[in-house]
């Protein structure tokens, strides 16, 4: 098995060397994001460079080429200036470019590890206040039951309220859809 250490400033990344399945650096998603853009649109160096002159980021053809093949780092600033000129979020211009050049993919990512951080904070606010209340119920066990039920049944209605809201029919509906009819 090959072993391959590269320098930032060194490698030149294109498409095709792309590791698939592996996350880039940064800066050299950046690089290949770039090239990637710059040819999607059919423009030259030239063209893109006077594009982000245009934006108030000045940078020459040159410049543009040592960026995509690795032989000249990238600021913050000119970062910008790129997903400006491209017009793309600057958190897509870094990202893994086989997923990257594809925004709807990045998009739906974001929202499966937004709501997986939203679950895992929701989780732990269940799990506080569940022992929270257990630790008042081990001090006051004469209502434990009742508590029991009253959390039972409140857990109860609102998962069927979420999949009422998520189905848009009730289960009644269901039963009748998967079951018998009274029309004969």
């Amino acid at each position: 098995m090959a072993v391959h250490c590269y320098e930032r400033k060194e490698v030149a990344v294109t498409d095709e060397d792309a590791p698939r399945g592996v996350l880039l650096s940064g800066e050299a998603n950046v690089a290949v994001r770039i090239k990637l853009e710059r040819e999607a649109r059919g423009w030259s160096t030239n063209a893109l460079s006077d594009r982000l002159n245009e934006a108030g980021f000045e940078m020459n053809p040159s410049a543009v080429w040592r960026i995509e093949n690795g032989k000249r780092r990238i600021n913050l600033d000119e970062a910008i200036g790129f997903a400006e000129v491209f017009g793309i979020d600057l958190r897509n211009l870094v990202g893994p470019p086989q997923l990257a050049a594809q925004a709807r993919a990045m998009e739906l990512i974001d929202a499966v590890v937004d709501a997986f951080r939203e679950t895992q904070r929701a989780n732990a606010a269940f799990t506080q206040a569940r022992d929270a209340l257990d630790t008042y119920l081990t001090e006051h066990p004469d209502i434990r039951e009742e508590a029991d039920v009253m959390v039972s049944n409140a857990m109860a209605e609102a998962s069927t309220k979420h999949l009422l809201e998520t189905y848009r029919s009730s289960p009644d509906e269901h039963r009748n859809e998967a079951g018998s009819s009274d029309e004969t």
